[in-house]
């Protein structure tokens, strides 16, 4: 096999523009598998960060009809209350569940301001005392709602960071009146706003569309909810759960035990919002997309190994005469097999390794040009060197067995 391997490199060497070409097809065929898989785990690895966040154990469990987030400014469904506590209580007893928390919210367009700021749209959330918690936020500036802030309603508020720059800008927003629908809340703390996924920006437009316009959240007692909105307003819940793992149980458990508590008919019913799952979901439309792409690059695959089955076939004729002289002493059909095998096999492994560093520079360039993350496969580098020798096997077989096959004597003869 040494011997094959070292007479394989000197004949390409020999070659070496004509073995290049040859090979051309495998090179841009590897090189592409490797670049569009480069960039889809990359975009997989960002949208699981994103998305799902590093050690984030929260699902939160909502009120939806048809698979989207009950809008409750349709009015409270019928059959469906608040959460009860008896109801609160089988919540807390699912396994794996370090906090639950209760919470009301509703997107509002222009209905928080301070002076003439007025971002155009928020979330406004009436929370518990477990609400941060099972969140996973934290506060960044001042004080978190106290359970005195429940018990007396007492209009004080939290901002996450980003409705507090937009309604502040540069300024100090403790202690300072913010108007939610007209009535006056004071803030009081700032809560640090969890990384959330984000589309990457590429032009200004994207900028606006995307990043100046983000969504901010005001956080007020929910005592304070019917001040605002309705007294019987359903709610939602939040887990926090001991381990990522057990998200999607947990889920799946409180959604039946709220259904079944609100024996609702009416096609309104609680669902869990797994993260996880919506990243999976995400990662599994980009690669489906993406599959079509490496479908169409492995074509190229298959136009290289008939080129390689072509100069191959070319090579034994060239070699006729050496072919029946090495009969002529002895060697064998296998032998003389082997030997144009594994040349077949050392140039598309050949192929195969410098499409791979190709289609290595390839994706960091694409990376550069439109800012698409890329994250390099090993397994994927492996299996395509390992796929090229396969094709050097199969599209080589043909011209070895023909080589293998040859009559000695009419080999010598050849001119």
């Amino acid at each position: 096999m040494k011997d094959n391997i070292r007479l394989s490199l000197k004949g390409i060497g020999a070659h070496k523009v004509r073995s290049f070409l040859t090979i051309l097809g495998i090179i841009i065929g590897i090189a592409s598998v490797i670049a569009i898989v480069s960039i889809i785990k990359g975009t997989n690895e960002q949208i699981e960060r994103n998305i799902v966040g590093t050690g984030d154990s929260s699902i939160n469990v909502v009120l939806t009809q048809d698979d989207l987030e009950y809008d409750m400014t349709s009015g409270i469904p019928s059959g469906i209350s608040p959460v009860k506590g008896n109801t609160f209580q089988k919540l807390r007893k699912i396994p794996n569940v370090e906090s639950v928390s209760l919470y009301r919210k509703r997107q509002e367009y222009e209905m928080v301001s301070y002076k003439d700021q007025m971002p155009t749209s928020e979330n406004i959330i009436g929370i518990d005392d477990n609400y941060l918690n099972s969140a996973s936020l934290t506060i960044e500036k001042g004080r978190s709602l106290a359970k005195e802030d429940r018990e007396k309603v007492i209009k004080n508020c939290l901002l996450d960071n980003v409705l507090a720059k937009q309604l502040f800008g540069g300024e100090e927003g403790l202690g300072k009146i913010i108007d939610i629908q007209g009535t006056p809340f004071t803030v009081i703390g700032i809560v640090k706003t969890k990384k959330t996924f984000e589309p990457p920006i590429q032009n200004m437009d994207d900028y606006y569309l995307y990043h100046s316009n983000q969504t901010g959240a005001v956080y007020i007692p929910d005592s304070t909810w019917p001040i605002l909105y309705q007294y019987d307003e359903p709610e939602n819940v939040l887990f926090l759960s001991n381990s990522p793992k057990n998200i999607a149980e947990i889920g799946r458990k409180a959604e039946k035990i709220l259904n079944q508590d609100n024996n609702n008919n009416t096609g309104i019913n609680y669902k869990g919002v797994d993260l996880a799952e919506q990243a999976k979901k995400i990662q599994q439309l980009s690669q489906s997309t993406n599959m079509l792409l490496i479908w169409v690059a492995a074509i190229s695959l298959f136009v290289g190994g008939i080129g390689v089955m072509n100069i191959m076939l070319v090579s034994v004729t060239e070699r006729t005469r050496e072919i029946g002289l090495k009969k002529a002493i002895g060697a064998r059909k296998r032998a003389i097999l082997m030997q144009f095998l594994t040349e077949s096999m050392v140039l598309t492994s050949l192929g195969g390794i410098i499409g791979i560093a190709a289609g290595i520079f390839l994706a960091k360039v694409i990376s550069l040009l439109n800012g698409a993350p890329v994250s390099i496969s090993v397994a994927a580098s492996i299996l395509a060197v390992l796929f090229s020798m396969a094709i050097g096997i199969i599209f080589g077989l043909l011209p070895s067995i023909k080589a293998a096959n040859l009559d000695p004597i009419d080999a010598l003869r050849y001119e």
